[in-house]
C-alpha cells in the first residue's frame, strides 16, 4: 500500500475509534443524583482516548520505518552487487547506487541496462515491495492493537481528559522543540563552515576589505588562483538598497495605516486595504520584471533628461520596487496594531479636547509603537532578504558607493552567485556565502534586539 493509502486507512481507523470509544463511555455510565453521571470526563474525551491508541504507535512505526527504509535497502542492493563494484571508490559506488535506483523506478530504462544493472534494479524492487508490505502490515496491526487495549481502558474512573491532555502537551513540547532544535541546527551548520572559511582567509580581511571578486582557480598555476573577499561593499550595497526600500515603504505604509484605520469610510477601508494587500501576493521575480523593464529605463531617461549619468541597473530602481513590495507589510501590520488600541483611549483624549491628530500624534501611535516597530522589522527583514529584485535591477557588481544612480550587489544576491551549480564546499570561493550569511544573521539578530528592546519600554508605559 502507498503511503497515501496508508495515511488514508489510519484517518478512517481514527474516526471509526473514537466514534466506538465514545459510544462505550456513554453505554458504561451509570447515572447519579443531581443529573450527571459516573464519568471522569466528557464522553468525547474517552473517543480521543481510543483515537490515540490508534494513531501515536502506529505513526511512530511508520515514521521510523520510512526514515530507515531507503538507507537499509540501499545498504542491502550495494551487498549484493559484484565484488568489483563494491571495491570501488566511494564516489564510483555512489553512481551506481543513483543509477540502479533509477533504473529500479524505470521499466524502460531496465530492459536495455547491463545484465548486472537489471539484476541489481530488480533485486532492490523486490526488496522495496516487500517492505512495504511488512510495514503496510505492521502499521494496521499497530493501529488495531492500539484501538483494542484504548477500547479497554474505557472505564468510568479512567482519567481520559487528563492523559488526553498530557499527550497533547507533550506534542506542542515537541513541536516547539523542533523549531528550536532547527534553528540552532541552522545556525551551527553556518557557524562552522564560516569557521572554516576564517581559515582561508583573514576575518579582518573579510570584514573591512574593500574589494569583492571571490574568482578562485581550481588548480594555482591558473589566472586568478587568489581571489579578494572584502565584503563591504556587499553590506553598503545591501543597507543603500534596504534604505532606499524602507524610505518608501515606512512613510507610505505607516501613512495608509493611519488613514485606513482613522479617516477611512468603512466602504472604502472595505475596498482599500485588500487591494493594497495584493502587492503582498505578487511574485517578487514580476517585481523583478518590472524594476528591469520598466523602472530602470525611466530612471536612467529621467537622469539624462536633467545631465544625470544613470546606470542601466542602479540601487534606486531596485530600491525604489522593494519599497513597493513591502508597502503591504508595513501597512497590513500597523493598520492592525493601530485598530488594536482600546477605543478608551481615544475617547479619554477627545474628552480632554484633543483632535483627531492629536490623538493619533499623542495617544495612538505611543500606545502602538511595540507593533509598529515590529511591522518595520519585518519590512526591514524582507528588505534586506531580497533577491530576484536585485538580481534583476541592481546587478551582480559589487561597487563600494553610496550613489544610488550606479549599479551595486547585495549579501543574498552574491550567496545564490557564489552557491549556484555543483559546488565542492572546499574553497574559499564556496565557503564564502556561508560567512555572508553568517553576517546577515547578526545584522537581523541585532535589528530583533533592538525592536525588542523598544517593545519592552513602550509596552510597560502604555500597557
Amino acid at each position: 500500500m502507498s503511503t497515501l493509502g496508508i495515511l488514508l486507512t489510519l484517518t478512517v481507523l481514527a474516526a471509526f475509534s473514537y466514534y466506538i470509544g465514545r459510544k462505550r463511555s456513554l453505554a458504561l455510565a451509570t447515572p447519579v443524583k443531581r443529573g450527571g453521571n459516573n464519568l471522569h470526563s466528557l464522553p468525547s474525551y474517552y473517543g480521543y482516548l481510543v483515537m490515540i491508541w490508534v494513531l501515536i504507535p502506529a505513526l511512530l512505526v511508520f515514521a521510523l520505518w520510512s526514515a530507515l527504509e531507503k538507507p537499509l535497502l540501499t545498504s542491502t542492493m550495494i551487498s549484493h552487487l559484484p565484488a568489483e563494484i563494491q571495491n570501488k571508490s566511494p564516489d564510483e559506488i555512489s553512481l551506481t547506487t543513483n543509477r540502479v535506483l533509477s533504473l529500479a523506478a524505470d521499466d524502460a530504462a531496465r530492459t536495455s541496462a547491463e545484465p548486472v544493472m537489471q539484476a541489481a534494479a530488480e533485486d532492490y524492487r523486490q526488496m522495496q515491495q516487500t517492505s512495504s508490505m511488512i510495514k503496510t502490515l505492521l502499521v494496521l496491526a499497530l493501529a488495531i492493537a492500539g484501538g483494542f487495549i484504548g477500547w479497554r481502558y474505557i472505564k468510568p474512573e479512567t482519567r481520559a481528559r487528563n492523559q488526553v491532555e498530557r499527550v497533547v502537551q507533550f506534542i506542542m513540547i515537541t513541536c516547539a522543540s523542533i523549531a528550536i532544535l532547527t534553528t540552532v541546527g541552522i545556525v551551527f551548520s553556518v557557524l562552522f563552515e564560516s569557521i572554516r572559511f576564517f581559515g582561508h582567509v583573514n576575518i579582518f580581511d573579510f570584514l573591512f576589505g574593500t574589494h569583492w571578486s571571490p574568482q578562485t582557480a581550481l588548480r594555482a598555476d591558473q589566472a586568478g588562483s587568489s581571489g579578494a573577499f572584502g565584503a563591504i561593499p556587499l553590506f553598503v550595497g545591501t543597507l543603500l538598497i534596504s534604505f532606499i526600500a524602507l524610505l518608501i515603504a515606512v512613510p507610505l505604509g505607516l501613512m495608509s495605516a493611519i488613514y485606513l484605520s482613522e479617516y477611512a469610510s468603512t466602504t472604502m477601508r472595505a475596498y482599500a486595504k485588500p487591494a493594497m494587500e495584493i502587492l503582498a501576493g505578487i511574485p517578487t521575480v514580476v517585481y523583478g520584471f518590472f524594476a528591469a523593464l520598466t523602472v530602470a529605463p525611466f530612471i536612467r531617461d529621467l537622469g539624462s533628461m536633467v545631465g544625470l549619468s544613470v546606470a542601466s541597473e542602479s540601487a534606486l530602481a531596485a530600491g525604489i520596487v522593494m519599497g513597493v513590495m513591502i508597502i503591504p507589510f508595513m501597512s497590513s501590520l500597523s493598520d492592525d496594531v493601530i485598530n488594536a488600541v482600546p477605543q478608551s483611549m481615544r475617547d479619554g483624549s477627545y474628552g480632554l479636547g484633543a483632535t483627531k491628530s492629536e490623538t493619533i500624534k499623542q495617544v495612538l501611535l505611543p500606545a502602538a509603537l511595540p507593533g509598529i516597530v515590529g511591522a518595520f522589522l519585518l519590512a526591514a527583514s524582507r528588505a534586506i532578504g531580497e533577491t530576484m529584485i536585485v538580481v534583476m535591477a541592481a546587478g551582480l557588481m559589487a561597487n563600494l558607493t553610496v550613489n544610488p544612480l550606479d549599479a551595486v550587489t547585495t549579501i543574498t544576491v552574491q550567496i545564490v552567485t557564489l552557491l549556484k551549480g555543483d559546488q565542492e564546499f572546499d574553497s574559499a570561493k564556496t565557503l564564502a556565502a556561508f560567512a555572508l550569511g553568517l553576517s546577515l544573521f547578526i545584522v537581523t539578530l541585532i535589528l530583533n534586539v533592538v525592536a525588542l528592546h523598544i517593545v519592552r519600554k513602550y509596552r510597560e508605559q502604555y500597557d
